[in-house]
Order: C-alpha cells, then structure tokens, then sequence
C-alpha cells in the first residue's frame, strides 16, 4: 500500500509513479491476453478507442475489483470506491495519434457532484512505455487549477481528442515511463498527454478509474447507459451500481 509521503506527493503533484509491478508475473499474461483478444476483435475501431471493454468482458473484473488495484486506490480515494471506467488504449508501432494536452475533468462536465478524488491507475501491457514509443507526460501541480485551461480544437487524425490545451508550460512535464507490469497514479483533474508512437514498439496501457462513493453520478442524459460498480465499502451518495452493494 502506499505511504503517508506517497499520499502527501499524490496530493501535492498530482501523480504518482511507484515502479512496481501492480499484478504478479503469474496474473499479468492473463490480462495481457484479454488485451489482444479485444484489439483482434476490434472491427473498424482505432486501437486507441477500446473504451469500457469490462462492460463486454466480466474477466476485466477479476483485476478491476482485485485487492491488488483498490489495495493501492484505498489511501488516495478512502475505504469506499466505486468502479468507474477502463480503457485499453494502445498506440501502435509507427502510426499511433498523439494524445493533446488535455485534463480528463474536462470532458466529465456534468457527470459528477465532484472531481477532487478520482484517481486513475495506468498500466503498462506488454511492452515498456518510454518516451521512443509515446509515454503519458503530465504536468506537475496542474490538478490544483482545476477547470482553468482553454481549449481548441483539433484534428483528429492526428490526435485521440476533437479539443485540446491551447497554452502548456510543456518544458515542465513529467514523462511517465515504466516498465512493462509497471503502473502510474494520476488525479483526474490534471493536465496530460502523450506524443505520438513513431517507434517500432506497441504501446499499450490499461486504464482503471475509481471514484468514491461519496461522489453521486447524477442520473442524467450524459451518463445514460453507463455502468459502475461499487469496488469496497459502502454507498454514500445513493448511486445505483451494477453489483448490489452489501447492507451497511
């Protein structure tokens, strides 16, 4: 589990890289596995849109709701998590679209009654994500301005997102390279991205998103259809997840 002083610089940078692996060498080939079965099965998709595949897949839960992931979520969200979303978000070798500047919260406009504590673990798949192949890059302390940044848009042929970042003091960045196994922390209010895959390497991350269950997902048209779980703990917000929750 995470540290007082990991807490303390998750709270002040807004990230956190632990080096370690998150899933033992045993559990990792398994999902990695899942992994390639959802990008062969893909159709006309990009490898970068495998969105919400836990929802077509109940073998993702067995790692989404693990004492591995919400074992290390706990000391940042609290004892009572909610599952949000996971994304499998692959660049390929030459081709893969740079991810713009872009803070996630600003794309949950009227999702949430809060955004100060979702968390997202980044999990690198098969091969290292470095800066060669196109690493996520963040942007220290960039949480802490929540809801400031213009954006503009984009093209998207180039770029995952219609909308980005227009100004970014890109020469603070931090680029989070790990090793295969290896994941990362970051506050979904701060500013990230990532450069495009000109190497010959796949860059491939799992994304896992949890919220607490203070937080209330309003029951509007944005969120018609999506899906959450409650991970550990209890309900607090009056949320209607997938699983029943246990009775308090």
């Amino acid at each position: 589990m995470l540290t007082k002083d990991d807490v303390a610089k998750f709270r002040e940078n807004g990230y956190l890289l632990p080096h370690r692996q998150l899933f033992s060498d045993e559990r990792l080939p398994a999902l990695e596995a899942i992994f390639n079965e959802h990008l062969d099965a893909k159709g006309d998709k990009l490898s970068d849109e495998l969105d919400t595949p836990h929802y077509r897949d109940a073998r993702l839960l067995d790692y989404l709701l693990s004492d591995e992931v919400l074992d290390t979520v706990e000391p940042l969200i609290g004892p009572d998590i909610a599952l949000w979303s996971s994304h499998f978000i692959s660049k390929d070798p030459y081709t893969g679209r740079e991810t713009p500047w872009h803070e996630d919260s600003a794309f949950w406009n009227g999702r949430f009654s809060s955004y100060d504590g979702i968390v997202t673990i980044w999990l690198a798949l098969e091969n290292p994500s470095t800066r060669q192949n196109g690493c996520m890059r963040v942007i220290p302390g960039s949480h802490l301005s929540f809801g400031s940044s213009e954006y503009v848009p984009t093209d998207m042929t180039a770029k995952t997102f219609h909308a980005e970042i227009a100004r970014v003091e890109e020469d603070k960045a931090v680029d989070f390279e790990l090793q295969r196994g290896e994941f990362s922390l970051h506050d979904g209010r701060i500013v990230h991205g990532a450069k495009a895959n000109h190497s010959p390497i796949r860059r491939t991350g799992y994304t896992m998103r949890y919220f607490p269950s203070s937080v209330k997902m309003y029951d509007n048209e944005i969120n018609q259809g999506w899906k959450i779980w409650l991970a550990r703990g209890r309900d607090l917000a009056g949320n209607t997840y997938e699983n029943v929750p246990a009775p308090a």
